[in-house]
């Protein structure tokens, strides 16, 4: 049975806003307690924790917009931005919190059961599922190229984990000095890669073998509409792509990576402030934004650090996609790549793959020495002392002087090894068998056929 994602995030988002509610009555209570009892600190504490309180509660909001927004709620979705813009601005010393809390029914009650679900949701997301494949579109990619500035006369290596058909990557480096590497689950989408990007791998690429910290640039358009598995196997995949991709991108090498706005949250953010720097976010031009609501986020790994306040900033613009920037706004020559070149040791794909293989073969110093003939193999080998009866008999039967025989007396030579029985009576009513092997020789001479024995 598959259930999804969307509606288990519902589900979790439901629980955590009735939750949070609660939760703040309760605080909102004590408060009042403990200024009756004249127990001022402690009330400014209470305070302080319902301020906690109500920032979770924004962030749950903000969550479910997200989520109302991949399933095509737009109802829903600017219901909840208007409720998250009240909730920042709600006086938490109010005395009676029931209106507040009335607020939420209209936005709770729009919530899909993960049980019984309205049919046009769950086509919906049915839909996004079976499309499954979001090639970049190409105009965007030069725009994205634009910004780029390329090291002269240095090689690059780019690495692409989810290629498809290898058209962004290579669209993408045109006229550079660049390594294409793309790895493709869909094997006819990888053989149409292979024609024109230098290395593909075949298969998952969380189950294949990369070298660490060889990319100059990591272009990342990963699967992101995806449903949870019975038994519990998340596949929020554009999430575990960013983690896992961003090992293979060296230091100063350029992040180029593409989701819908919608997916773009608080724990992914945190991944991008973390790890890079010189962030910047578009979103994709109206008809193209209008297909997948795509954003592209680019940014320079550098060492991890604290980056939660940007990250917090960075949630925030993602959460109104009309504050996002259009990408005909990006920048020309604004990311600089790193003129270190470096060799791409290991790439292997998780499924076997032929013209792989022929690569790797060919490289290999250890296939020349396995075919390496040394002067003794090239000269004719006799025996030191002439062959006895036995010896002859060996090599009949091995096959070793198969074929044409040119001498005196031309023939063509076939020896086999046949099983025989031999029985013995032994005269007082029993017999012994004996099986042994008999040498044949079939010998073809201008004269006719023979076989020896």
């Amino acid at each position: 049975m598959e259930r999804y994602y969307v509606l288990e995030r519902f589900e979790l988002m439901k629980s955590s806003v009735i939750s949070s509610l609660e939760g703040m009555t309760i605080k909102r209570d004590a408060i009042e307690k403990s200024r009756k009892h004249n127990k001022i600190e402690r009330a400014r504490e209470q305070y302080q924790e319902l301020e906690t309180s109500r920032k979770r509660l924004a962030d749950n909001i903000l969550n479910l917009k997200m989520l109302f927004c991949e399933a095509d709620m737009e109802t829903c979705s600017i219901y909840a931005d208007k409720l998250y813009a009240a909730v920042s601005k709600f006086h938490l010393l109010t005395s009676d919190y029931t209106k507040f809390k009335e607020a939420f029914k209209p936005l709770l009650a729009s919530i899909p059961d993960n049980e019984v679900t309205d049919a046009s949701v769950v086509g919906r997301l049915m839909n996004n599922i079976r499309t499954g494949y979001y090639p970049t579109d190409v105009e965007h990619v030069k725009m994205i190229k634009n910004s780029i500035v390329f090291p002269e006369g240095k090689r690059i290596n780019v690495f692409d984990p989810c290629c498809g058909c290898g058209t962004a990557l290579d669209v993408l480096t045109s006229g550079k000095l660049a390594d294409t590497y793309g790895i493709e689950l869909d094997e006819m989408r990888g053989e149409e890669a292979e024609k024109c990007l230098d290395r593909v791998g075949f298969g998952s690429f969380f189950h294949s073998r990369v070298s660490r910290e060889a990319f100059h640039m990591l272009f990342l358009n990963p699967p992101y509409l995806s449903v949870l598995k019975e038994g519990g196997g998340n596949t929020r995949s554009e999430k575990q792509f960013l983690v896992d991709g961003l090992y293979h991108l060296m230091d100063g090498g350029l992040l180029m990576y593409i989701i819908p706005f919608y997916r773009l949250t608080s724990d992914i953010a945190r991944i991008l402030c973390d790890n890079f720097k010189d962030i910047q976010m578009f979103r994709f031009k109206d008809d193209e934004f209008k297909k997948f609501k795509q954003i592209l986020v680019m940014g320079i790994k550098k060492s991890k650090g604290d980056g939660s306040v940007d990250a917090e900033r960075m949630v925030q613009l993602a959460s109104d996609m009309e504050n996002i920037p259009v990408i005909t706004e990006l920048e020309g020559e604004h990311y600089i790549l790193p003129e270190q070149e470096k060799k791409v040791d290991l790439f292997k794909g998780a499924v076997f793959n032929l013209g792989e293989l022929q690569r790797q073969l060919a490289g290999s110093k250890s296939m020349e020495f396995l075919f390496e003939k040394s002067a003794l193999d090239a000269r004719e080998k006799r025996p030191l002392l002439p062959l006895n009866t036995g010896q002859i008999g060996l090599i009949g039967g091995s096959g070793l002087i198969n074929g044409y025989i040119d001498c005196e007396s031309p023939h063509i030579l076939k020896g086999r090894i046949i099983k025989q029985t031999k029985s013995l009576d032994n005269g007082d009513g029993t017999l012994t068998e004996t099986r042994v092997n008999k040498m044949i020789f079939n010998v073809l001479t201008p004269q006719g056929f023979k076989s020896l024995a």
